[in-house]
């Protein structure tokens, strides 16, 4: 059973709420087995590396997981890879595969690709912190089920044969599927509108029954290297096939949560229904949440346009289009400050200014640890506002994970964390129970909640000893020295070319600290 809010204060008191897509509104979440969840999201396809509109929709998804988590529930967590079956284009057949294509570019044998941009992608998200997900299974390695879905719709009568090549009958689970599914609700599409689309381009387009039927096992061309064998044809899977496949497997025919990117709506989602609604006569997920679109200056990002940039140029700098690098953390942080289901623009400001207020929350973790309070119980005005705003960042968690509203919470109660410590503020205003409250907050936001990294405190040595914060405790006892010797323009010196490698000196009442901008 879900321990939820009875015992520890700092656990909700509100339902959580999402945005289903399913149904277009925001319902109360309640899972289909009380206290577990289930949670399906479509992972990358792994034929290049990860862009950062994916990495949105992992991190968006890990974040939704953290705080599942934190509510107390038992989380089985699935994220797929396709190593299979993904065209290029996202056609139904007649092309060459977006692995094998990588593969002759390179010149490297198809898995070598599926194993090197695995690999890549694992390093980016560890880098972002994500938590791995509880099973991340592959399409190769669910071929036999894959097969056995195939025979189950054909023996539904939602399937059939053409020259070795298996395609889903659209046209049949419309018309006998409603009361499961009506075909489109997860688009939006009307099923007119979906019946029209054609794809004459198709080279086999003629051994469909209807233009908008879709392989589900496709009969490989001579020189495919991916196929395997079936009942129908040496081939190899549809791309819609592999998620139906796996969701089902690891979290049975009827699942709480099923996740991806807004563009995955039609065809692939769309389509995954269908196959489960042919296969069982099941409708397979309760709620459908999706991440919206990641631009770049306002405009879709694009390789061919030059309007684009990989994690790891962000990273580094190594790219001409921002103006410095900017580290995981700081990309994280920019990436928190909108609803996941919200358009968000990358821009050199909105990173500069992410920056700022990644550090500005770090240094006031910090100050909360480093104060004491021994003064009586009493409350204050702003013992009141402050556990008000506490409460509000996690009603803003509870609808539909907002933590671009969460954060807004924890920033108005800054500035009083920032005046305790400069003595603007005695700490005699709040009750130790609210510096208690406020300490372990921040906490669970920052670090269980956000998946934020202290990077700080990345620069240990193996004896656990901060260089950087050594070294500048050396730097600052210089520059005092300058400044009891009257040394004005070395004092400067050194703050100004501190001040120019992103280190900021704070000379106060209590001694000279340091942050990095």
């Amino acid at each position: 059973m879900n321990n939820n809010t009875k015992k520890d204060p700092f656990k909700p008191k509100h339902d959580l709420m999402v945005m289903n897509t399913l149904s277009r509104k925001k319902e109360k979440f309640e899972p289909i087995n009380p206290g577990m969840v289930g949670m399906y999201v479509c992972g990358p396809t792994v034929y290049n590396e990860v862009h950062l509109g994916n990495c949105r929709t992992f991190f968006s998804f890990d974040l939704i997981y953290r705080y599942l988590l934190y509510l107390g529930y038992n989380v089985r967590y699935v994220r797929n890879i396709t190593d299979v079956g993904h065209l290029v284009g996202d056609v139904d057949e007649g092309e060459e595969g977006k692995i094998e294509k990588q593969a002759r570019l390179e010149q490297k044998e198809p898995m070598e690709i599926v194993q090197k941009y695995t690999n890549l992608f694992h390093e980016v998200m560890q880098k972002l912190n994500t938590i791995p997900p509880s099973i991340e299974p592959t399409a190769t390695g669910h071929l036999i089920e894959q097969i056995e879905m195939v025979k189950e719709i054909l023996a539904n009568g939602y399937g059939y044969e053409m020259n070795g090549s298996v395609y889903f009958d659209t046209q049949k689970l419309i018309k006998e599927g409603k009361g499961i599914y009506n075909y489109g609700t997860i688009s939006g599409k009307k099923q007119d509108d979906l019946l029209t689309e054609t794809r004459d381009d198709l080279k086999n387009q003629n051994e469909k029954r209807h233009s908008s039927d879709f392989a589900i096992w496709v009969k490989a061309e001579e020189n495919h290297i991916m196929k395997w064998p079936s009942p129908w044809s040496l081939g190899f899977p549809g791309w819609h096939l592999e998620c139906s496949v796996m969701s089902t497997k690891y979290l049975g025919n009827y699942f709480d949560i099923h996740g991806g990117g807004m563009d995955l709506q039609f065809p692939h989602h769309e389509n995954e229904v269908a196959q489960n609604v042919g296969a069982c006569g099941c409708q397979p997920v309760k709620y459908w949440l999706h991440t919206n679109m990641l631009v770049l200056n306002g405009k879709k990002m694009s390789k061919s346009t030059g309007n684009s940039i990989l994690p790891d140029e962000l990273f580094t700098g190594k790219n001409n289009i921002l103006s410095k690098a900017f580290s995981p953390m700081v990309v994280k942080f920019f990436m928190l400050q909108a609803h996941y289901a919200s358009t968000l623009n990358i821009t050199d400001e909105g990173l500069l200014a992410a920056e700022k207020g990644y550090l500005r929350l770090m240094e006031a973790f910090h100050i909360l640890q480093d104060l004491e309070h021994n003064t009586t119980e009493v409350l204050t005005s702003d013992d009141e506002q402050i556990n008000k705003m506490l409460d509000l960042a996690f009603q803003a968690m509870n609808d539909d994970f907002n933590s671009a509203a969460a954060l807004a919470k924890l920033n108005i109660i800054i500035p009083k964390i920032n005046s305790l410590k400069s003595g603007r503020m005695e700490m005699s205003n709040i009750s130790k129970a609210t510096l208690n409250n406020m300490k372990k907050v921040f906490h669970i936001f920052i670090f269980d909640i956000f998946g934020l990294l202290d990077e700080s405190q990345q620069n240990n040595n193996e004896n656990g000893i901060d260089l950087l914060d050594e070294a500048m405790k050396v730097i600052i006892e210089l520059r005092q020295e300058a400044r009891s010797k009257k040394d004005w323009s070395t004092s400067d010196l050194i703050r100004d070319k501190l001040q120019q490698i992103g280190i900021q000196i704070k000379d106060g009442k209590d001694g000279t600290s340091w942050i990095k901008n």
